[in-house]
């Protein structure tokens, strides 16, 4: 019997020290996260990241929480539920960190007779602090726990045609009536070496940018190549001139070397430069969370107006869009007629 794992991020239990603690600890302690020796990631994790972060990250979750919770988590839920009434074959629900765990996701379906599983990880581009910590930590926990249930892993679907099709009609929707100087698409940001360990030619991959429009077998893995396959198929669509869009990456950590041009950065120079009408899209996520609603949508907001802007327009991510759901459960069906 097939089924379907769907696995997004996560969220603390409350916007809280007490919870964003602990779930801050599991993500940051992730090796594919921080990759470092377990040693020093303790250090400057447990030392001194979680000595200040769990009081600020708080106050940030505090800014967008809602009554029924974490929007990552609600958004999800409800995209999962409608997800689940286009499909015949179950569908459970899974975050990488917090409460909502794989090894539930999993226990789940197989309580159902699940011994096929369609794991998908809900982001579009592949990344090792993504993509990767799912999968090897759903393949841990198979073997451990479901040694029978085999896996079908959904790849990267940052430039499938339904996929690209949804986000071009999502922007679409949301910028009717708003006459934008300038979109910005904002992805997150990933440290450089993160593109080079997922280099599978171990030589491709420059970070100059120029290899990311070089066809190459290292683009399978290769998050800043598919950022730019994203966007680029995505103003083409909705015939976007070039200089009225530029790509960013944001959500950076101090002390590392992280894909640019910086998200924060770019948005504050804008209004000198005569943008001051921005639209800001965010495509490395499918669902709303602290990046969209608090980083963008209140912080980048504030700060381009700060500066001499105008307007600004936070695109919301496609959530629980019915074009968005129809075609998850458009590849799920084929996935179970194969």
């Amino acid at each position: 019997m097939k089924g379907v794992l769907l696995v997004n991020l996560g969220s603390p239990e409350s916007p809280t020290a007490k919870d964003v603690k602990p779930y801050l600890d599991e993500f940051l302690m992730d090796k594919y996260v921080i990759d470092v020796p377990f040693l020093l990631r303790a250090l400057l994790v447990r030392g001194v990241i979680l000595q200040t972060r769990p009081k600020k990250s708080a106050a940030a979750y505090a800014r967008i929480w809602t009554d029924e919770g974490s929007p990552l988590v609600v958004i999800s839920k409800k995209m999962h539920k409608k997800v689940q009434s286009m499909v015949d074959i179950p569908v459970a629900l899974s975050m990488r960190y917090g409460t909502m765990t794989i090894l539930k996701g999993l226990q789940e379906l197989h309580d159902k007779g699940v011994n096929e599983v369609m794991l998908f990880p809900l982001y579009p581009q592949h990344a090792m602090a993504s993509t990767t910590t799912i999968l090897v930590l759903a393949e841990e926990l198979r073997s451990k726990h479901f040694p029978d249930m085999k896996f079908t892993v959904v790849p990267a679907f940052y430039n499938k045609p339904d996929y690209i099709k949804a986000l071009a009609n999502s922007i679409k929707k949301h910028l009717d009536g708003f006459e934008y100087d300038h979109l910005l698409f904002s992805y997150h940001g990933i440290p450089k070496r993160h593109i080079r360990k997922t280099d599978i030619t171990k030589s491709h991959c420059k970070i100059d940018f120029s290899c990311c429009h070089t066809p190459s077998p290292a683009h399978e893995f290769c998050y800043s190549h598919q950022c730019y396959e994203t966007t680029n198929q995505v103003v083409k669509l909705l015939g976007i001139p070039e200089g009225k869009y530029s790509q960013t990456f944001q959500s950076r950590l101090a002390g590392d070397k992280w894909l640019t041009p910086y998200t924060d950065v770019e948005v504050n120079k804008m209004p000198n430069k005569g943008i001051k009408k921005l639209a800001v899209v965010t495509p490395a996520f499918v669902s709303d969370c602290l990046e969209t609603l608090e980083e963008i949508a209140m912080e980048a907001n504030e700060e381009f107006l700060h500066h001499g802007g105008e307007k600004f327009m936070a695109i919301p991510c496609m959530n629980d869009g019915d074009e968005w759901c129809a075609t998850v459960a458009d590849w799920i069906t084929e996935y179970e007629k194969v």
